[in-house]
């Protein structure tokens, strides 16, 4: 079982299957929806899925033909998205409560990549936020 939920927790779902393939996409309209440098996702069964809570506190924008991206109306939270008869739902894995330990397959879509980001920097790694004392 998975679940997620958005930021204010108004809005919440629930995920009978395992997730598909973990993808980073970069691509133009994914970057612009999240503020950031490429989005998280992964696909389940649309059949498997449900909303528990706010499903009617999402709203929805067709950012491609056919594309709909969900998101909630109270936090803005992009949580799902899903592109009309392919059976599946793509879940914003920054979105999801479950912890899993399944890992990113592929970038996708780098020709739109941000030119400040490289998945390849070795950059430090700060687990607070912020410098650890020296």
């Amino acid at each position: 079982m998975l679940a997620g939920s958005c930021l204010c927790g108004s809005v919440a779902y629930e995920v009978d299957a395992a997730p598909g393939p973990i993808v980073h996409c970069h691509c133009t309209i994914c970057r612009k929806t999240h503020g950031s440098a490429f989005s998280t996702v992964t696909n389940v069964p649309r059949d498997r899925f449900r909303w528990t809570r706010g499903e009617d506190l999402l709203r929805g924008f067709e950012s491609s033909p056919g594309k709909t991206r969900y998101f909630c109306t109270k936090c803005g939270s992009h949580i799902v998205a899903e592109r009309a008869g392919t059976g599946t739902i793509l879940l914003r894995m920054g979105c999801l409560d479950t912890p899993i330990t399944e890992r990113p397959k592929v970038h996708i879509w780098r020709s739109d990549a941000a030119s400040w980001f490289d998945p390849g920097d070795q950059l430090p790694e700060w687990q607070e936020g912020k410098a650890p004392p020296s």
